[in-house]
């Protein structure tokens, strides 16, 4: 799941003197403090695929006439990592160096041992981490400090945000934010906008734009516009400046591969939410009262609001004891919910901590209903438990709690721990819950504590796949990241990234299985080596090796998170691996620091940046191939309705085959198969062409959306040349043509083939191929339209009947008097079949079931008069008032 983050910048700007913010003396120059003038600050934020590279550059000059000091502060997120820094002083660049933190450590304290040193360079807050370098500048000299790092943006809750504390604190002649960003899905939407200044001001100092790939955003506030207010002499601007973008999502998933390196994005649309059983536990020791115990009463009652009818609920509150609100968990009917509403408003706080007897209670209460079947099979299970302190009655040890919660939860479902303020063990939280499939997050004591736990909640209130695994071909990658994910929650996205063993490799496949509301998925996608060259082609836009340094990233974060619970040689192997990568892309991590160099009266002093951390105080088968191997036509009757739309019925026996034509105006529906017996049936709507063809006596007609339905597993699926719904009871599903999607359930398997086909198979018997033909946009006469096929049909009842249904019986016909027609190369012949006589002529059609795009072209004799006499009846007998 994707954690809230902060992604590209997060900066509180030059908090350049101690002295920022002094009236204005008249002698003073305008952007003059203390006699420095920052003349220039330029945030530039570059981001390609998600990843984003960010440097930070000030230029100040010293007008005063003795030596002063200038300080860089900038505030980034905690996401980021660090990976250059450099200070020149006329023209003179003193750089700051990535090293092993015992290595800088050492020299830092050789530093100390000579007075030379500053102090160490670290501090953090809520999303923040402050960088912070002051230096002495000689009279009259120029100073530039420029910091650079790099972060992967997560996708939280639909967007990709970038947050930017502006803070400068005096005026600044040249002040500057640019951010460039470059999706090769293309961007879909790009907002900015800004908290501390009007938006009549903000629109002459902001512009955004983007279209297809690139986007832009540019932020230049002018002297006047710095100012807080009209009559302020210097600048107070204090806010946030917000950039929210997203891609196009044509297509669930999305590879890219540059220098031998990919990225795979995965976050499929369209799905029903999988039920979740979630119970919530609930601190309420004598520590939560007042403020806390409020704030997350309030919060509960909003999240009451947004549970769905179909999850399952239960309270388990703690301190000394631990009591609950229901003994099994229940189902969020609104009875339900309003006598949880009751129970909430009642909760009050006393006593200890018991985490241990807690979770455990809620553990086995999860487990519980999944033996009884008391929750619906295709429903996910969550905890998440709420704790502003350390237990300390009851089990109190850290590590036998730990031990406790994770034999009984067995990876079964993820643990989610909150931890509330800053007394308590956070290191302890995360661990336990990141060994559980979850994670930690602190909730920070302020004013808005209620919605900081609502927006946690949002986040896992949705998920759309649960025992989610990446699958790529065997021996052909290496150094794969993560790859599988026991949910997906709506509104993240799946990052998984590697190398290839073969960079010449000509194509590239993927698979992403998981597990849904009401069937099993697997999303292919295919990728051809020299399309992704064509495509990637703008890739230096921002820069070149992108992707290398995003799987480096993420390689180093999940390598970070594992070495939390190792031990032992496991530990110091992942600790081994982690640091390798920190040093040879130059990240500062928790593993490393940066050593800065500087000048301080003419002897170098040492600061050390270090990176901060949250401590206690602080298919089976591939689908596409699998269309290929499994559909070579069958020794038994093989009927498919395509083109005009032209009804074919191959018959091996007489190695020949039968076609008749149904002439029916745009907007009829005909019934296609039914099966009383087995509660199958196919219908198709027939359109025309846009406008009559100028060299065709009259219009040609085409099926241009099939509905196929199986009543007894009350499951229907509606096909257009635009997209494919799948309708499971009252859930939805809903796909595109651009997916290569496989979806499973118990007797049912349905394939989307990319812009090709579709497969839909009931039980072993049954297959269906829906094909997808494509023209021209822009044509003048025609429009997309689908082709039917019946590739399998044995285990449907001789009951069957429909324009095709009624021939996977057995029938008998005879051709004879083969002779001239009217059109010299197409002879006419006397067929008798059913007991009628009837004048057939000889021609062809094409078969577009293996090959979509030229098809083959197959024989067959012609009943004219929409079918009339081999059709049952009279064509109009299978009109049918609706697709379902």
């Amino acid at each position: 799941m994707a954690s809230a983050q902060w992604p590209c910048l997060i900066l509180a700007l030059l908090s350049y003197l101690a002295a920022s913010g002094f009236p204005r003396s008249p002698s003073r120059p305008l952007g003059v403090v203390d006699g420095i003038e920052v003349y220039s600050t330029k945030i530039s934020c570059k981001v390609t695929s998600r990843f984003a590279h960010n440097v930070v550059t000030t230029r100040a000059v010293n007008r005063a006439d003795t030596a002063k000091e200038v300080s860089f502060d900038v505030e980034l997120p905690k996401t980021a990592f660090i990976t250059s820094f450099t200070l020149t002083i006329d023209g003179v660049t003193y750089p700051g160096n990535v090293k092993e933190k015992e290595v800088a450590k050492k020299q830092y304290e050789k530093a100390v041992s000579q007075g030379k040193t500053a102090g160490l360079v670290k501090a953090s807050g809520r999303k923040l981490e402050k960088f912070t370098v002051s230096v002495n500048v000689a009279a009259g000299s120029k100073v530039t400090f420029e910091l650079t790092y790099e972060e992967l943006l997560k996708r939280h809750k639909g967007k990709y945000e970038m947050y930017l504390k502006v803070q400068p604190k005096q005026l600044v002649k040249h002040f500057e934010i640019e951010a460039d960003i470059f999706e090769p899905q293309g961007i879909s939407t790009l907002d900015a906008e800004a908290s501390f200044i009007t938006n009549d001001l903000l629109g002459s100092a902001l512009t955004k734009s983007f279209s297809g790939k690139k986007g832009h955003v540019s932020f230049k506030p002018s002297l006047d516009q710095q100012r807080s207010c009209p009559t302020c002499t210097d600048s107070l601007l204090n806010g946030d400046f917000t950039i929210t973008y997203d891609v196009n999502r044509e297509s669930p998933a999305n590879v890219q591969i540059v220098n031998g390196y990919f990225v795979h994005f995965f976050a499929p649309q369209g799905l029903p939410v999988v039920p979740k059983n979630v119970v919530f536990v609930i601190d309420v020791s004598g520590s939560m009262y007042g403020r806390k115990i409020q704030q997350t009463k309030d919060a509960l009652l909003k999240i009451l609001e947004d549970v769905k009818e179909d999850d399952y609920l239960n309270f388990i509150l703690f301190s000394g004891d631990v009591t609950t609100w229901k003994d099994n968990l229940v189902q969020a009917t609104p009875e339900n919910i309003q006598e949880a509403r009751e129970f909430v408003m009642n909760i009050h706080s006393q006593g200890m901590t018991n985490i241990n007897d807690a979770l455990l209670r809620g553990i086995s209460m999860l487990n519980k209903a999944r033996e009884e079947n008391a929750v619906p099979e295709r429903s996910t299970s969550i905890i998440i438990m709420l704790t502003d302190g350390d237990a300390n009655v009851g089990e109190s040890k850290p590590e036998k709690i730990q031990d406790n919660v994770r034999n009984a939860i067995r990876g079964k479902f993820p643990l989610y721990n909150l931890g509330f303020g800053n007394n308590l063990n956070y290191n302890f939280l995360e661990s336990m819950a990141l060994e559980n499939h979850g994670l930690a997050r602190r909730i920070y004591e302020d004013s808005d504590a209620n919605l900081q736990l609502q927006g946690f909640y949002e986040e896992v209130a949705n998920p759309l796949l649960t025992s989610v695994e990446v699958e790529y071909p065997e021996n052909a990658i290496l150094d794969l990241t993560q790859n599988t994910y026991q949910h997906f929650y709506d509104g993240s996205e799946i990052v998984v990234a590697g190398r290839l063993v073969d960079k010449d490799l000509n194509n590239f496949k993927a698979d992403v299985k998981g597990h849904g509301a009401i069937n099993d998925l697997t999303f292919t996608e295919e990728v051809d080596m020299k399309e992704m060259e064509e495509a990637l082609r703008e890739r230096d836009y921002i820069f070149g090796n992108y992707i290398e340094r995003l799987w480096a990233y993420l390689t180093i974060e999940q390598l970070l998170e594992k070495r939390k619970n190792a031990h032992g040689e496991e530990k110091e192997n992942l600790t081994a691996q982690a640091l390798d990568l920190s040093l040879k892309y130059h990240f500062v991590t928790p593993l490393t620091s940066m050593v800065v160099t500087k000048p301080e009266d003419n002897e170098d002093q040492t600061a050390i940046a270090d990176k901060p951390g949250e401590g206690p105080t602080d298919a089976e088968v591939t689908p596409s191939m699998a269309y290929l191997t499994s559909y070579q036509r069958p020794q038994t009757p093989y009927y498919y309705v395509d083109g005009d739309p032209h009804f074919i019925i191959q018959v091996p026996e007489k190695d020949d085959a039968i076609c008749f034509n149904i002439d029916e105006d745009p907007g009829t529906v005909l019934r296609l198969i039914q099966d009383p017996i087995t509660g199958l049936t196919v219908n198709g709507q027939i359109i025309g062409d846009k406008r009559d063809s100028p060299d065709s006596k009259t219009s040609k007609t085409y099926f241009g959306k099939l509905g196929i339905a199986n009543a007894q597993m009350d499951f229907q699926i509606e096909v257009t040349p635009e997209k494919i719904t799948l309708q499971n009871g009252a859930a939805q599903s809903t796909f595109s043509w651009l997916d290569t999607v496989t979806v499973r359930q118990d007797g049912l398997s349905v394939t989307i083939n990319r812009k090709k086909n579709m497969v839909i198979s009931f039980g072993d018997g049954v297959t269906f191929v829906v094909v997808l033909h494509q023209v021209w946009k822009k044509h003048p006469v025609h429009q997309d339209f689908l082709g039917f096929y019946v590739v399998d049909s044995h285990r449907m009842s001789t009951q069957t009947h429909g324009l095709l249904g009624q021939f996977f019986h057995p029938f008998e016909f005879k051709v004879s008097d083969v002779h001239p027609g009217s059109d010299p190369t197409k002879p006419d012949a006397t067929m008798v079949v059913k007991n009628h006589r009837l004048t057939v002529t000889r021609g062809s059609q094409k078969d577009y079931g293996k090959d979509v795009s030229s098809g083959t072209k197959v024989t067959c004799w012609f009943v004219h008069n929409n079918g009339q006499g081999l059709i049952d009846g009279v064509h109009s007998d299978y009109i049918v008032p609706s697709l379902f």
